[in-house]
C-alpha cells in the first residue's frame, strides 16, 4: 500500500460514491418478512434456550421470538423450517483480511465474488467482519457492491495499517510499500488520511516480525499520536504486537485491541494483565493462526499451549475476548480447530459471547449480538448444539445478515 495511493483514494470521486453507496443502499431495499420455526434459540450467550422456537423477522429486524406455542405466524410470510436445529446471533470475526483474490473488486463477477464470500466467511456464519489490512480501493468496492444488495456478504469494517519506520514483516513482499511512521507527526497524518477516506479504526504494528532479525517494535509517542487521532473521532485502534515490548508499547499507548496473543514469550505479565483490565482492553486470539506460519508441529503446538494460557489468562483477569481468524492472511477457512483451541481456555457460553455480544457492545453496534424484538436480523443457524460440543459452532446451516440469507447450506445429492 503506498501513501500517494492512499492520497489518491482519498480524491477519488469513485471511492467516496461508494462510501456513499455503502452507507445509503440498503435502507432503499425492501426485506421481504422471515419467519424461523422450529428450532432451539439461544437468544444471548447467557440465557436459557427457548425450545420449538418461532422467530419472526420485520424489516430486517427481530419482531418477536418465543416458543411456537405462544407465537403464531402471520399468513404470507416465508417460513423457514429449522427443526433439529440451533439459532444464535450472526457472528462477528475481527480480524480478516480481503487481500488474495479480491482484486478489481468493482468490476468482478459476482458469482465469483460471492463464491469466495461464501468460502471465506458467510459459510461461517460471519455476518460482519473488521479487515485489519487490505488494498482499500478493492475493499470499499467490494463493500458497497454488498451494500447495495448486488452480493449477498457481510457488514465490512475497515481499519487502515501504520508500521514502524524500518519495520516491513518478513512475510510480506519486500516490493509492497508499506505506510512506515517515523514520527509522531507521520503517524498522526496517516491516521487523519485513514478515517477520511473513511475507514472504521486503525492497526498498528507495534511489533514487527522480521525473521532471524531483531523485532522492530513501534515507539509508544508514534503509537498514541495515531491512537489519539483515532479517539478523537470514536474509532477503535487495533496492535499487531510481537513481544513483551509491543504489547507494552500498545497499552501506554491506550491501544483498545490486541489483535494477536504473543506466544513466542512466557505470558501476559501481572502489569499488563492490570493494565489491560484498568483500560478495558481486548483481546483477539487467533490461535489457528500459529498452525500456519510455521511447518515445525511441535513448535506450532508450543505456539498454540502458549496462545491458549494466555487467552486464559486474560479472560481469568476479566478481558474482553473477541474472536477472529486472521483469515484472508492465512487460509484455514474452517473455523473447527479454532473453536477448539479456545475450548481449552473458555467455556461456550464465552466462545459465543465472543463472536455476538463482546464485539457488538464493543464496538457499540449494541442493536446486534442479541435475538431481541428490535434487534437487527443477523442470525446463524446451527446444526449442532454448541452446549455439547463446541466445534458445532461451526456447523453451518444458514447464515442471515438483515433478514435476508447471506447463506444457505446446499443439499447433499
Amino acid at each position: 500500500m503506498k501513501i500517494n495511493r492512499l492520497q489518491g483514494i482519498v480524491l477519488s470521486a469513485v471511492c467516496l460514491f461508494a462510501v456513499q453507496t455503502w452507507a445509503q443502499a440498503s435502507a432503499q431495499l425492501p426485506v421481504p418478512d422471515l419467519a424461523l420455526r422450529g428450532a432451539r434459540v439461544y437468544a444471548n450467550p447467557q440465557a436459557a434456550p427457548i425450545d420449538n422456537a418461532v422467530v419472526l423477522i420485520h424489516d430486517g429486524h427481530i419482531a418477536a421470538v418465543s416458543s411456537a406455542s405462544a407465537l403464531t405466524v402471520p399468513s404470507g410470510v416465508r417460513v423457514l423450517d429449522c427443526s433439529g436445529k440451533i439459532i444464535v446471533a450472526g457472528f462477528w470475526n475481527s480480524h480478516v483480511h480481503f487481500e488474495t483474490g479480491w482484486d478489481d473488486a468493482a468490476h468482478a463477477p459476482v458469482a465469483q465474488l460471492e463464491g469466495h464470500l461464501q468460502q471465506m466467511l458467510t459459510r461461517w456464519g460471519f455476518t460482519t467482519v473488521w479487515d485489519l489490512g487490505s488494498v482499500p480501493e478493492n475493499t470499499l468496492a467490494l463493500r458497497s457492491r454488498i451494500e447495495s444488495g448486488e452480493i449477498p456478504g457481510p457488514q465490512i469494517l475497515m481499519a487502515g495499517d501504520i508500521f514502524p519506520l524500518h519495520g516491513h514483516p518478513v512475510y510480506l513482499p519486500a516490493s509492497l510499500q508499506l505506510p512506515e511512521a517515523a514520527t509522531p507527526d507521520q503517524a498522526r497524518e496517516m491516521a487523519e488520511r485513514y478515517l477520511h477516506i473513511p475507514l472504521d479504526g486503525i492497526k498498528l504494528f507495534t511489533g514487527a516480525f522480521m525473521g532471524d532479525a531483531p523485532v522492530i517494535n513501534m515507539p509508544e509517542p508514534i503509537a498514541a499520536a495515531a491512537v489519539d487521532v483515532a479517539h478523537a473521532q470514536h474509532k477503535p485502534v487495533f496492535a499487531h504486537p510481537q513481544n513483551y515490548a509491543g504489547v507494552d508499547n500498545a497499552l501506554a499507548a491506550g491501544v483498545d485491541i490486541l489483535a494477536h496473543t504473543i506466544p513466542t514469550e512466557n505470558g501476559f505479565t501481572p502489569a499488563e494483565l492490570a493494565r489491560m483490565k484498568q483500560q478495558h482492553s481486548a483481546l483477539i486470539p487467533t490461535l489457528t493462526l500459529w498452525t500456519t506460519v510455521v511447518h515445525n508441529p511441535a513448535v506450532s503446538a508450543h505456539l498454540v499451549d502458549s496462545g491458549v494460557s494466555e487467552l486464559k489468562s486474560w479472560a481469568a483477569a476479566g478481558g474482553t475476548v473477541l474472536f477472529g481468524t486472521d483469515v484472508g492472511f492465512q487460509s484455514v477457512y474452517d473455523t473447527t480447530q479454532e473453536y477448539q483451541f479456545m475450548g481449552r481456555a473458555l467455556g461456550w457460553r464465552e466462545i459465543l459471547a465472543s463472536l455476538t455480544t463482546a464485539p457488538s457492545d464493543y464496538f457499540h453496534q449494541p442493536q446486534k449480538g442479541r435475538i431481541e424484538p428490535g434487534s437487527v436480523a443477523d442470525l446463524v443457524v446451527l446444526d449442532g448444539d454448541p452446549a455439547t460440543d463446541v466445534a458445532n459452532l461451526a456447523r453451518v446451516h444458514t447464515a442471515i445478515r438483515g433478514g435476508r440469507v447471506i447463506y444457505e447450506e446446499t443439499p447433499a445429492r
